[in-house]
């Protein structure tokens, strides 16, 4: 018998392709472990398109059905909500509404779906959890048994919070990693490395040597400052072809070529996060990180919104893992219950829209991203600093304004010397690549995708690169350092008035 309704909030924008492959994901799930609660779906739309926003209200009339209803959250109706409030919370949900009303990133498109969340349930008072989830994600795992479809989510959850004195969960992805390519190219290009030092001493025209059993990475392997996270990871993993089928060595590496580029779009092709084979019930332990795109909770929790939203820093999740773990100890955990993570869109490789990401034909810009990485990584572990020395609402800003800038200038220095390990790496991929002498230059065109991703490894990592650079400005660092700082001091002020809306 169930003893929970959920409530899935969805924030998407411009992906009605990324939305409708959740939603199919979500309804075969039910259809192969049934669920007998009630199930409603947010679907909270940031875009501005209004043909993104008129194919997202199609989907969810299309995916309506008994014990599944659908509910489209546009934005009018979120401007509306918010100037009802009678309530400034600028550094919450961000300045005052203003048509039209959308790309307000996913923290504050989260924040004002939570109070909606908090509406709905006073209109129908319920036993009912919260799942915040994200529209690149499916209600499977990347296995080919059952199609991936092997865990009875609702079942599962239903049962752990039933049984368990739990307020908030959080599960994980496989697939694509959950963190930007901005920290990943390192690890990559080493894996990239190995890769071709290895197809140089395979025969072009002999069968696909890439098809080895391989060692599952680690949780943050794909990570290039792992070590921040207390993990240890090995210096290069192999690439696993993904054709089927009788196939060459060259066959492979033009694959391979081909989606290189898709790295900046957030794939890791020797990196996927794999599913391990654990019961949720025996999976469970203490959390310090929220999955943003994965996460349960009870009603009470609303209490936690995403902090510091209107920044639009990276790593949101984990800095709010970092104050639930401080606040709610034992009641904050973790389960096996991860969810199939695709960043990219079957053809082209290229996400269907990724804020911080510019491209122009096969050129990619990821200095936005970059940036908004490196001051959400200040902020993660300023914040992990504070909540360790107490609560950060006894403290005072000077002490704000202290760890602020300790934990820069530590990860300028780092930031600043995997740049240089990239660009050391970049130069042997390059001499490779332009090496006269290895088969894959005796065919035209073969190693082309792998020059366009290094032309790109160049343009975001090299010694005049926006995003590098930006980190470097002294002027940049005085403008977020009073951003990060305001945030931090008023940060208990505006869980207070949160909670009044409540």
């Amino acid at each position: 018998m169930s003893r929970h309704a959920f409530l899935i909030i969805v924030p998407v924008a411009e992906r009605p392709r990324h939305l409708r492959a959740c939603l199919t994901s979500l309804r075969e799930a039910l259809r192969r472990h049934p669920y007998p609660g009630r199930i409603r779906v947010l679907i909270a739309d940031d875009s501005v398109s209004v043909e993104s926003i008129a194919a997202h209200r199609r989907l969810a009339a299309e995916f309506a059905a008994p014990g599944l209803e659908m509910l489209h959250f546009p934005p009018d109706e979120q401007r509306a909500l918010v100037r009802d409030l009678g309530v400034a919370l600028p550094r919450v949900i961000g300045a005052a509404p203003r048509a039209p009303y959308g790309h307000k990133g996913q923290g504050v498109m989260r924040n004002i779906a939570y109070l909606k969340a908090a509406a709905l349930l006073r209109a129908r008072p319920e036993p009912t959890l919260i799942w915040s989830i994200d529209s690149d994600q499916e209600f499977r795992v990347d296995v080919p048994e059952q199609d991936g479809y092997l865990i009875d989510y609702f079942g599962a959850l239903d049962a752990l919070f039933a049984h368990h004195d739990i307020e908030v969960l959080t599960g994980k992805v496989v697939g694509d990693p959950p963190v930007s390519p901005a920290v990943m190219m390192r690890n990559f290009l080493d894996d990239l490395l190995a890769f071709l030092a290895a197809a140089a001493t395979h025969d072009p025209d002999a069968p696909c040597q890439h098809h080895q059993p391989l060692n599952a990475p680690p949780d943050a392997a794909y990570h290039d400052m792992a070590e921040l996270f207390g993990i240890r990871t090995l210096p290069s993993y192999a690439y696993p072809c993904p054709l089927s089928g009788a196939h060459s060595e060259a066959a492979g590496f033009a694959h391979f070529a081909a989606r290189a580029n898709s790295f900046f779009y957030g794939e890791h092709p020797t990196r996927v996060v794999g599913y391990q084979r654990i019961a949720p019930a025996e999976s469970l332990q203490p959390a310090r990180t929220v999955y943003a795109g994965n996460y349960v909770f009870r009603p009470s929790a609303l209490r936690y919104f995403i902090p510091f939203a209107p920044l639009r820093l990276r790593m949101s999740g984990p800095t709010l893992g970092r104050i639930m773990k401080s606040e709610l100890n034992a009641r904050f955990v973790s389960a096996n219950l991860p969810m199939l993570h695709k960043r990219t869109v079957e053809s082209g490789g290229r996400s269907e829209f990724r804020p911080g990401i510019a491209t122009s034909a096969q050129t990619v810009d990821i200095s936005g991203e970059f940036e908004r990485q490196f001051y959400g990584d200040v902020m993660l572990f300023s914040l992990e600093r504070l909540t360790a020395a107490g609560d950060p609402c006894r403290l005072a800003s000077a002490e704000f304004a202290q760890t602020l800038d300790q934990v820069h200038r530590d990860l300028l220095a780092r930031y600043n010397a995997r740049q240089a390990e990239v660009l050391e790496r970049l130069a042997r991929l390059k001499a490779l690549l332009d090496d006269s002498t290895q088969w894959w230059n005796q065919r035209a065109g073969l190693a082309d995708g792998f020059r366009v991703f290094a032309a790109n490894v160049e343009r975001n990592f090299g010694s005049d690169a926006a995003g590098p650079t930006s980190i470097n400005d002294p002027a940049g660092w005085r403008r977020w350092r009073a951003q990060l700082l305001a945030s931090l001091t008023h940060y208990c002020a505006d869980r207070a008035a949160w909670m009044q809306l409540l």
